[in-house]
């Protein structure tokens, strides 16, 4: 890894001039010159300095850059078929993400299953059919086109009491499915 120009990149990124990134850092702007021309080596300590300056860590500055998959088609989606509903993982593995975006399918008397509380939250969109959240002992029918979005405090699901097959795009923080 070239640290020199990656941190050169960072202060001008930020629109710092060495001298003052020298000031914020504590560090000299000759010692700064230096590095950055990768003529000299920081120390941990030093290197620790400086990103704390440019608004990062020692974690994110040496967490390696990967092509990662930003579109997904639908044979990255890993289909789950439970006895009431089929739960489709539309971003494979999401344990990695901070949020979890599943499409519920829910056929005629079908629910989801009940998800316990939790400290993250969860927005839902009803794609087409007719749901009824229950949540905390509340029931709400929820059609085509409308949302919720719950903090993770109570138990709460989804039931289908029509008699056509409801479609949810269920997004939750963190991933809970």
């Amino acid at each position: 890894m070239d640290i020199g120009s990656k941190i050169k990149a960072l202060r001008t990124q930020k629109g710092l001039t060495l001298e003052e990134l020298a000031s914020r850092s504590e560090l000299t702007k000759g010692f700064l010159s230096q590095l950055e021309r990768n003529l000299t080596s920081p120390s941990i300590d030093s290197l620790d300095d400086i990103l704390e300056a440019l608004g990062t860590n020692l974690a994110e500055f040496f967490k390696e850059d990967k092509d990662e998959q930003f579109i997904f088609r639908g044979g990255d989606f890993f289909v789950d078929e439970r006895e009431s509903c089929t739960v489709k993982w539309i971003v494979p593995n999401t344990q990695k993400n901070q949020m979890e975006p599943i499409l519920l399918e829910l056929p005629s008397g079908g629910e989801s299953f009940e998800v316990a509380p939790h400290s993250g939250e969860e927005f839902g969109y009803v794609v087409d059919g007719t749901v009824v959240l229950e949540c905390d002992g509340r029931r709400s029918v929820l059609r085509r086109g409308e949302t919720f979005y719950l903090h993770g405090r109570t138990f709460h699901m989804l039931k289908n009491e029509k008699k056509t097959t409801a479609h949810v795009l269920w997004v939750s923080t963190p991933p809970l499915f």
